[in-house]
Order: structure tokens, then sequence, then C-alpha cells
């Protein structure tokens, strides 16, 4: 099963394990048991510290579950760990032996804590990159709690019961046999929903801190740059984000860093993390900031959040990013995550022998058409001008597919549904006016992005696309005030664009701090 490369990797990791662990697989008589056979052999024979069996009850086959010799066990695999979820295989391993998780005092404490009893499974495609955080996320609190229980779900390999529980989107959380959460989340965000209180306490928290030198609000790859050039300079700096990583996190594949050939999104979130958390950076994860109160003549500016909290700081540098640009149409939101969907490599193998569009005639939306011909029975790709606006190649590719229908001209109305899920689309056709539905189970959105910048009007300038002004220095409208990355008018936007964006408002910051004596 695992090439002689993989087995080496895997036997180091698994000289790490603490006690003894034990395997116990449910299979049938299919190829895929066949395969978590072979699996489960491959890893038993690398240590011997690991044995396995073949004498589960489990009703999901094929399936294995990962515990500690002797205790029932608190994990488990309802599908081949493989792909980008053979790391949440080998982190359950080791921490199943009783390897401590890569994670503060403070949130295994609140892990630990947790009362009541938390059955959690967890819709994957081994194709989704969002998938394991939340996997690994969840694996680690079963690893931790002996009143939690994860197992992770392949919806290609369980397809009656994702339709039975109409799952049209991953990663998809169900609790005690309920729906939890559709999406990417971290550790903190799950604790923060089970833990109800840690909101308010965190809150006090923030409001307790002393004024920063400089607060940057964003945490992608702008707001990264800014905190590590802030503190490298040995000023009080602080990062506030509403998720580590931002948009990043969303991206597949990352080709264009320069210096580092290939790399994936969540991959580049984890390093940027990691670095600035190199620094004496005050980092404050799952926070939303509502309102900015600027400062006057050398006073503080504040940053009120949404949990009540108010931080103050000297010199602020807004990097919120960027989000999906939505339609806006009557059935969007309401089927979002049941049909409606915005990331075709997670989603996408959900809807395999199904009818789906992408909307947007871009380069995302026709690379997107691309990814799902092979997969899905066919895709109507619809653009609202007269002409596709994707690179030559990527068109030449998209109209040589016998399965994809191109539909320029088309203004997407509405997202219809039925039972619960999307059962159609309507458009206008331009040219003549007249209204034409759609028979399909799925849509792609695919038509750009939108600054984060709702929060801010009133109180710097914006571009009438929604963006900050920001002048060659990053320096806004308002003394003391910086921007950088995607939320800016800065054209081009890109990973390493940003991260000099970044570095470069931070630098202004510092410049701003020394010269106004603050």
């Amino acid at each position: 099963m695992l090439d002689a490369g993989i087995k080496s990797q895997l036997k180091a990791y698994l000289e790490k394990l603490v006690d003894p662990i034990e395997l116990v697989a449910s299979l049938d008589d299919g190829p895929k048991s066949a395969e978590m056979r072979a699996l489960l052999e491959d890893i038993a024979s690398l240590s011997g510290k690991v044995s396995w069996s073949d004498n589960g009850v489990d009703g999901r086959r094929p399936s294995f579950t990962v515990g500690k010799r002797g205790e029932p066990a608190r994990i488990g695999f309802a599908g081949l760990p493989m792909g980008h979820e053979f790391t949440s295989l080998i982190l359950a391993l080791l921490q199943s032996s009783g390897y401590a998780p890569r994670i503060s005092d403070e949130l295994a404490a609140q892990i630990k804590s947790l009362g009541g009893e938390y059955r959690f499974e967890t819709y994957v495609s081994l194709t989704c990159h969002n998938c394991p955080d939340v996997v690994q996320a969840l694996n680690t609190m079963a690893a931790l709690n002996p009143n939690v229980r994860h197992v992770m779900i392949d919806g290609a390999l369980n397809q009656a019961e994702i339709e039975a529980r109409q799952v049209m989107a991953v990663p998809c959380v169900w609790l005690n046999g309920a729906p939890f959460e559709d999406g990417r989340m971290t550790l903190e965000e799950i604790l923060a929903k089970l833990d109800t209180g840690a909101a308010s306490r965190g809150a006090a928290t923030l409001s307790g801190k002393e004024p920063f030198d400089v607060l940057v609000v964003g945490g992608g790859p702008a707001g990264a740059a800014a905190a590590v050039y802030a503190a490298r300079k040995g000023i009080r700096t602080g990062l506030l984000a509403e998720r580590f990583g931002g948009q990043v996190m969303d991206t597949l594949a990352i080709e264009n860093l320069i210096s580092v050939p290939h790399t994936d999104g969540p991959r580049l979130g984890r390093a940027l993390e990691e670095h600035v958390r190199e620094y004496e950076v005050d980092i404050m994860n799952l926070q939303q900031a509502e309102a900015l109160v600027p400062g006057n003549a050398g006073n503080y500016h504040e940053i009120r959040l949404k949990s009540g909290a108010t931080l103050k700081s000297r010199a602020v540098i807004l990097s919120t990013g960027a989000r999906w640009r939505e339609l806006d149409v009557p059935g969007e939101r309401e089927y979002r995550g049941k049909g409606v969907a915005y990331c075709p490599h997670c989603d996408g193998p959900l809807f395999k022998g199904k009818r789906v569009a992408v909307v947007g005639g871009g380069n995302s939306g026709v690379e997107a058409a691309i990814d799902l011909a092979g997969i899905v029975a066919h895709v109507t790709l619809l653009e609202f001008a007269e002409t596709l606006r994707a690179d030559a190649v990527l068109q030449k590719k998209l109209y040589s597919l016998p399965n994809v229908t191109v539909i320029r001209n088309a203004q997407t109305t509405a997202v219809n549904g039925a039972g619960g899920k999307v059962s159609g689309l309507t458009y206008t056709d331009r040219g003549t006016g007249q209204s034409r539905t759609l028979a399909l189970e799925g849509v792609f959105v695919q038509i750009g992005l939108l600054p984060n910048t709702d929060w801010l009007k009133g109180t710097v300038e914006l571009s009438r696309f929604g963006e900050i002004a920001v002048d060659a220095r990053g320096s806004t409208s308002v003394p003391g005030l910086f921007a950088a990355g995607d939320c800016t008018t800065t054209p081009y936007k890109q990973i390493i664009i940003s991260m000099g964006e970044g570095a470069k408002a931070s630098l202004a910051a510092f410049d701003y701090l020394i010269r106004t004596g603050l």
C-alpha cells in the first residue's frame, strides 16, 4: 500500500509512540477494504507498539478505529486517510498513544475541562485542503478528553449516508447526530462554539491589555509581514485576526511565491503563524473588528471588537484582506452548503455524476469548470459579459471538453431549490431579455473578491470599490493609520505583493512613531 519512501518516514514518526496502540478495522470484500487492510498491515509492520485486527463491528465499511491498547478507541476513519488526510492519520496514531499535541497549555486545559458527551462525525473529500484542519482539531480533542469521540467519513465512499443527510459541502461536521458546522474551523473556533462562556472571559482579558505601539488588524500575508517587521523594531506589537492565514487558507496550489516553487494555502498559513510566533507579538485570534475610532493629536486609536472588547494603539495597520464575492441573488445564502459552493477543489467530489453550473468566466471560473468536468456529469459555465475573460490557453481547454456548455451574456438572477437543496439556476439572457432556467444540483460561484472594509466606512477614505486608499508608503487618509494587502487600492492582488506591502506599511508606521515622538 505504502511505497518505501513513505514507509521510511512513517517508521520514524512511529518511533515517537508513547504507549502501544491498536487499530481495529471493519471490512468487507470490496477493493477499498483490501486497500485498507494493506494500509493497516503496513503500519503494524513498522512498529512493535502497533497491532491491528479486523474484528470491528462498525456499520461503515471500510473503516477503522485508533486507540490506546486496552482502552476504548475514540478516533475513527471511515475511509482511507490518504492524500491531504495522511497527516491526520499520523497525528491520530501519535496522540492516541499519549504523545502531547502541539497546542498551548490553555487550549489543552480547555479541552480537558469540557463536560458532557460529544460524538463528532466529519464528512470530507480527500481532495479538500481545508478538511484536515477540522479532522485534526477534533482528533486532538478526542485524544485529550475521554468524553469526545470523532470519526472522519470519506463522502465518496459513503454516498448513501451523505445523500440521506444532504451533505453537499465539506468539511461538514455533525455532533451527536445533528448538524454542527460546515466549512473550515480551527480548534479555537470549535472550542469557542462549545464553551459559550469563553467569549465573555476573553473580552474582559482583551480590554485589560496595555496599549500597543503598533496593532495589526488582519492575519494574512500582509498582516503577518507587518507584525514581523514591527516586532523586529523592539516595539510593543499586537496582531488581531479573525482567522490567521486569511484568504490564503482557502487557496489550493501556490506556485508563484518566489523561492518557494510549490506550496498550498493551509501550509503557508501555518508557516506565517509560526514565523510571527518567533517574535514577541501578542496574537489575538478569532477576533473580529467592528469599529475604528481614530485618535487625534497623538491620542490612541481604538479598535472595538464584536466581542465587546476595546484595544488601543499608537499606530494601526489595517490588513483585513478580501472575501469571495457573492452573487447576491435569491437562494444563494439559503442554499449555501446545500448545493451552492465556492471551492471546486473541496466540494467537487460530492457532485460526482451530477449537473452543476459555474458562474464566472475569468481564470478562476474557467479553471473550476475544467476541474469539475472530470468529476461531474455536466458543467454549464455562465459569464455575464459577451466574452470570457480567462487566458486563451484555458479557454481552449474548456471548449475541448465534451461535457461543458458555455453561456455568455448571462445574468444569474436566482438559485432555485427543492427539498432543502439546490435544484436549478435562473438567468436572464442579456441580449434578448428572456429568462431561462437550468435544472442542476450544484452552483459554484467564481466571480472575484470584495475587500473586508465595510466596518471602516466613514472613518478612512475608501475607493468606489471599497478599497482603503493608500499612498506609496501605505499611509491612509488618517495620520497613524496604515493599510496593506488586498483590502487596499494597491494593484495586483498577489500573496507576494501583500507581503511586501505589509512590510512597507510597518516600516512607515515605525517612522511615524519616531517622527511624532509617540
